[in-house]
């Protein structure tokens, strides 16, 4: 009796290929029932990814569902319901040398076999909302989970052949080796969503075969708080947001620029914060997560010397635990200054007004996200003109991202190119240029 041998990326990519250029893929009753799918996926196995999402990081069912599955589910919605607009091809003027008997049009062709290679951080969101967009346009996908989160890579890669078409639809699990064997391979698209070294090797690798790719990176998201604002509502919300996933989020606030006079009245301010959102104890509160793994856990308590402790700096390597921290009095040369925190760490950086933060920022790598608490229009207007960033938020982080309408992604050593509703399908299509004359 023989046994079948394990397909390899390069069988895997050609088999897809195969598909795609049967043409199937491309009919929008395809891509739709392909989505409908995916969202029956979803909703059908909440409890079993959840429980993976906690075995992985420790998040709650709530956080799970809020921050994930739900996500995408709004995500798969959003394009179902405007698909068929976005795919209307586009007239476009016609100069008048060319005479009144021309048309001419734009319309949207899908690329091809598509790889989507995933982080760790949120595994199932960062790996199915691309998928969503490379299933909308009409592609053949690879989806490739993140290794660093085994629960849901093996979720993923027991639910997707199950629900989705397996002749254009493949899962590869595994760690640097697969993905280094995939890589190899000719797609039409690389989408990665990870840190900016992996991004340089997906970039030489992609080259090789001129393939188009996004890089949706990290950075150090900067935040401006500004001395005219409530304290209270700044700390509520950057606690929420710093300490979501334990602060393991790509558009976290990484680090607090304000003056020193706000910076010590926002100290006990984010202590009342934490606590209200966490408990006393945030190690037994159910909806604090856990750090992914020991390297994280021992880099990100490498970092917990570098400021006075204002609240949390507690850790716990066993259960995998670093208390939401704040820490004051930090030296922008120091090493929590030095790297992106991607941690439960908020430094809180002194400046002497407007001018110096807005040179802070800008001296450093252009980040994915930049937030502002500030009540006057000309503060906010001068960072929004005299910055750059991938987004930028007035009073609240992380939303933006959850506005299927906006585009997501980075700018410089944060990324290139974007995704989410409209913009997954400008991603994941070529924009053709078409011309039509009659012949008589």
């Amino acid at each position: 009796m023989t046994t079948a041998l394990p397909e390899t990326p390069a069988d895997t990519v050609a088999r897809l290929r195969a598909t795609f250029r049967t043409g199937r893929t491309k009919s929008v009753e395809w891509r739709t029932t392909q989505l409908r799918r995916l969202r029956a996926m979803l909703t059908e196995n909440g409890p079993d990814l959840a429980a993976a999402l906690r075995t992985d990081l420790g998040k709650s069912a709530t956080e799970a569902h809020r921050t994930e599955i739900d996500f995408t589910v709004r995500e798969i919605d959003h394009t179902l319901d405007h698909l068929a607009d976005w795919l209307r091809p586009e007239p476009a003027p016609v100069p008048a040398h060319l005479g009144a008997d021309i048309r001419v049009w734009t319309q949207y062709d899908p690329l091809g076999v598509v790889l989507v290679i995933a982080p760790w951080n949120y595994p199932a969101q960062l790996l199915l909302a691309p998928v969503v967009g490379a299933l909308a346009a009409g592609n053949a996908v690879v989806a490739k989970p993140s290794e660093l989160a085994p629960a849901t890579s093996a979720a993923v890669a027991r639910l997707l052949p199950a629900y989705l078409d397996t002749d254009a639809v493949a899962v590869v699990e595994g760690g640097v080796p697969e993905t280094t064997a995939l890589l190899a391979e000719r797609f039409d698209h690389v989408f990665y969503t990870g840190n900016g070294t992996v991004g340089r090797i997906v970039m030489r690798a992609a080259a090789e075969h001129l393939t188009p790719v996004t890089l949706e990176l990290g950075g150090k998201s900067p935040v401006f708080v500004d001395r005219d604002t409530d304290l209270d509502v700044v700390a509520d919300r950057l606690a929420r947001g710093k300490f979501l996933n334990a602060g393991q989020t790509c558009v976290a606030p990484d680090y607090v620029l304000t003056d020193p006079e706000t910076a010590a009245a926002l100290e006990p301010a984010l202590a009342r914060a934490v606590e209200a959102v966490y408990g006393a104890d945030p190690q037994a509160s159910s909806e604090y997560g856990r750090i992914v793994n020991e390297r994280h856990f021992d880099r990100l308590t490498g970092l917990l010397g570098s400021g006075r402790v204002v609240v949390g700096g507690d850790s716990d390597r066993t259960d995998k635990y670093i208390a939401p921290t704040v820490l004051a009095d930090v030296d922008p040369k120091s090493p929590v200054m030095g790297e992106e925190i991607f941690g439960p760490i908020l430094p809180l950086v002194t400046v002497d007004g407007l001018d110096e933060a807005i040179a802070f920022i800008n001296d450093r790598d252009k980040p994915l996200a930049l937030y502002v608490f500030s009540e006057t229009e000309a503060t906010r207007g001068r960072i929004a003109a005299e910055t750059s960033s991938g987004g930028l938020g007035h009073g609240l982080p992380l939303a933006h991202l959850t506005v299927s309408d906006l585009p997501f992604g980075g700018v410089g050593e944060s990324g290139m190119g974007n995704y989410h509703g409209r913009y997954s399908i400008e991603t994941f299509s070529h924009r053709k240029a078409v011309l039509e004359k009659p012949l008589s």
